[in-house]
């Protein structure tokens, strides 16, 4: 399959996805059911079934890995990455910035990524060699010149253990801590790459948390990393750093390296 069609596939995942999801948001739900019939829950797996049918039939030999149903091993190396919600708190709230992620790994590398938030009507797309858009017209990341500039997102503090919330917290104080961001899951890598936001820091992210977001942060000009700066991979630990301006790498992982 050629990139086009990998994309014009990603957009139709993307589309089906939403439509399962609209029904579901702010529709007060919640208080008359059982928790695990959540409006969240319902949206979800809707939204990967959506998405898993359109696969089997387009790319039967493709695997795919969702947040909902696991695993399916395919024949070939190129992997489909999904996850219906990533933001389920933001989802279950109200607010508007929750967002599908889907992503294709060939040999374990995302080479294509969309974050679409289906209630806005806003999709970053990024793919390998091409320069990332957002609802069809190219994006670009902003230019930071010092780290004490930087705004600093990050999804939130209970998401750190002690040992990783000193490192973040590091960070923070070298940046604008005036204006850091809290919560904002994929939203965040999505703003990063139009140039609103710096730097995003997170831990215990997995696969269908970040796959995604790394072809749509490179494509804007930025740079994802794990915590050491090394690039991100199906094997990497779920540290995740994204950087709008790559020249501030070195200052950030020195940055979180918290010299006692």
């Amino acid at each position: 399959m050629k990139l086009d069609d990998e994309l014009a596939l990603a957009m139709r995942l993307a589309d089906a996805a939403g439509a399962a999801i609209r029904p579901h948001f702010r529709s007060g739900l919640l208080s008359e059911r059982k928790p695990d019939a959540s409006p969240v829950t319902i949206a979800d797996r809707a939204a990967e079934e959506a998405m898993r049918r359109i696969l089997k039939a387009e790319v039967p030999r493709d695997g795919v890995i969702g947040e909902e149903y696991g695993e399916e091993q395919g024949g070939s190396n190129r992997t489909w990455v999904l996850d219906p919600i990533d933001g389920t708190v933001s989802f279950l709230a109200g607010r508007p910035i929750f967002g599908t992620l889907i992503a294709l790994l060939v040999d374990g590398w995302p080479v294509l990524g969309v974050i679409d938030q289906p209630i806005l009507g806003e999709r970053w797309v990024g793919a390998s060699g091409r320069v990332t858009t957002f609802n069809g017209m190219e994006v670009r990341t902003r230019a930071c010149p010092t780290l004490d500039q930087a705004t600093l997102a990050t999804t939130g503090p209970q998401y750190f253990d002690d040992h990783e919330g000193e490192h973040f917290m590091s960070l923070a104080a070298k940046t604008d801590h005036k204006r850091m961001m809290m919560g904002g899951d994929c939203y965040n890598y999505g703003l990063l790459a139009s140039g609103n936001l710096d730097l995003i820091c997170e831990a215990g992210l997995q696969l269908h948390d970040w796959a995604a977001l790394v072809p749509v942060v490179e494509g804007a000009g930025g740079t994802m990393c794990d915590w050491n700066g090394e690039p991100l991979h199906q094997g990497s630990d779920g540290h995740v750093l994204a950087i709008g301006d790559p020249a501030r790498l070195e200052d950030v992982v020195e940055a979180m390296a918290c010299h006692h």
